[in-house]
């Protein structure tokens, strides 16, 4: 099984940015009063990608949607009042159904074709850019040609099952028969009603779904798993057990098979419930940091704290975000007013570092991804400077090929310090220092600093720090540093990027 591997190496915190694709090809065929598939869009579309250095861009839902998930989505009732929710004047045309029910692994034709995607990538590819895509193992659409085809391929119950649980099973007329195939869950939640349970304990899936993965890899650099921990042997066992006790539980991961048939792809897990490091383990990249995510809206500063005392190689690993398209919109999650101090972490921790499309510019309404449209909400421009600085920031290469390191801070005679996060960044030649304060009131304290942070006791009695943020400078007495470490007074939710100031970074340079 070939892969296609690009000629370039995305950096190891590489920044990644998530399109809806339906609702930007929308947005842009209003813009332009003419349809814009993929093969359409205008190659400024792809500079801006560039210059904002995002190394990655996923493609949600590219892939071609089920017509029977569709009519579901148009006429559930909950989904309806989400629909009205998002978007008052929503019309039945465009709820175009869930982009995680995948009719088959193919462009959907609203959207572009196989070889406008070839073009895509060809056009990423010459601007230093992956191109990431869905991968949905857990389950498919209704009406996927294995329901019928292969029927073996699924979860399957009885008759009774459908009576007794009307909404986890479904009947369908299959070549073989009448079968009652399960509907695709989460255990902790309600089943998925527009899916078909897939079986991991049947080979024969596992090998089908393999040869699906192996010829989207032709066309991408890498796959966003969703939900990957669901097809975890022990996970799959637990859900689905007692429907599958005839069968055999594989002796390795599915992950582990499919990782190793395609080592050059960028692999990045969707996953909760703490199984982050064991989806690492076995081969992925990347697996989402929603804990982080959780903390940062509901826990205290210092519970934030300790969540980044893990291991080093383990945090690189992860993806950070504030928002993405399952999530509240960060505007309204965290407000204007926090930004600074979230906006700043996410962006200068070790990691992948996730951008969610309408994130730059503030926008408000999440938008459900049944829909084909949004509202077209005006840029909000403080939310667009924000990120238009600390992106130029994070785009140095300290943010990239630099050490990280968490830094200790202590009291200056108060209990504010705990509202404070600081770390560093450092490369043989260069260095940061990242201090955010994550609490509502002013927060000050020291951090104690080393040689090897950079500022290094000589004759010069004083010392000069930038702060690339508010492009400001501080001046400080050596001896108070040494002495105590670096003071830091911050207003609520106020940050600072610090780098050397211009005669520090001058004297370092000689002596280097």
């Amino acid at each position: 099984m070939k892969t296609r591997s690009s000629a370039f190496s995305s950096r190891p915190h590489p920044h990644l940015y998530e399109i809806n694709t339906w609702v930007w090809l929308h947005d842009l065929s209003q813009k332009m009063n003419r349809p814009v598939r993929l093969g359409d869009v205008p190659d400024h579309e792809w500079d801006e990608l560039q210059s904002k250095g995002f190394d990655c861009l996923w493609l949600m839902g590219l892939w071609e949607r089920s017509p029977l998930g569709r009519r579901i989505a148009r006429q559930h009732a909950d989904l309806q009042k989400e629909y009205a929710k998002a978007l008052p004047d929503w019309q039945e045309h465009e709820v175009v159904g869930s982009p995680y029910a995948i009719w088959a692994y193919q462009p959907d034709p609203e959207l572009g074709s196989w070889e406008q995607l070839k073009e895509v990538l060809e056009k990423l590819h010459d601007r230093g850019i992956k191109l990431i895509l869905d991968f949905v193992p857990n389950h498919t659409a209704l009406d996927h040609e294995w329901t019928t085809r292969h029927p073996e391929y699924y979860v399957q119950g009885t008759s009774r099952d459908v009576t007794n649980f009307p909404s986890q099973f479904f009947p369908i007329e299959t070549s073989q028969g009448v079968r009652y195939l399960a509907h695709g869950k989460d255990p902790n939640c309600p089943a998925w009603t527009d899916t078909a349970q897939l079986n991991y304990f049947n080979p024969g899936m596992r090998a089908a779904l393999l040869h699906e993965l192996g010829h989207i890899a032709q066309y991408c650099d890498g796959v966003r798993c969703d939900m990957a921990m669901l097809v975890l042997n022990e996970v799959f066992a637990q859900t689905w057990g007692k429907y599958v006790q005839s069968a055999a539980c594989p002796s390795g991961e599915f992950w582990t098979e499919a990782i190793s048939l395609l080592p050059d792809c960028m692999w990045i897990a969707e996953v909760y419930w703490d199984r982050k490091w064991e989806l690492q383990e076995l081969g992925f990249q990347f697996t989402y940091d929603k804990r982080l995510y959780d903390r940062l809206r509901h826990s205290t500063p210092h519970e934030v704290a300790l969540h980044l005392q893990a291991d080093t190689i383990f945090q690189s690993r992860l993806v950070r975000f504030l928002e993405n398209h399952d999530e509240p919109r960060s505007a309204v999650a965290f407000g204007n007013v926090r930004l600074p101090a979230v906006g700043v972490l996410m962006a200068t921790l070790p990691g992948m570092r996730l951008y969610h499309q309408g994130q730059l510019t503030g926008k408000r309404i999440r938008i459900p991804v049944q829909l084909c449209r949004d509202q077209g909400e005006p840029p909000d421009e403080a939310t667009v400077a924000f990120y238009d600085r600390i992106l130029a920031i994070t785009n140095d290469e300290v943010f990239h090929d630099g050490q990280w390191t968490l830094l200790p801070m202590t009291s200056t005679g108060d209990d504010s310090f705990n509202n404070v996060v600081a770390y560093r960044w450092t490369t043989g030649r260069d260095w940061r220092l990242v201090v955010v304060n994550l609490g509502s009131m002013v927060a000050q304290g020291y951090i104690r600093l080393d040689e090897e942070f950079g500022i290094e006791p000589h004759s010069v009695p004083d010392y000069i720090l930038y702060d690339q943020f508010s492009e400001r400078s501080f001046e400080g007495r050596r001896e108070d540093l040494l002495q105590n470490g670096l003071y830091v007074r911050l207003d609520p939710f106020g940050c600072h990027v610090f780098s050397l100031g211009e005669e520090e970074g001058e004297m370092r340079n000689k002596k280097k």
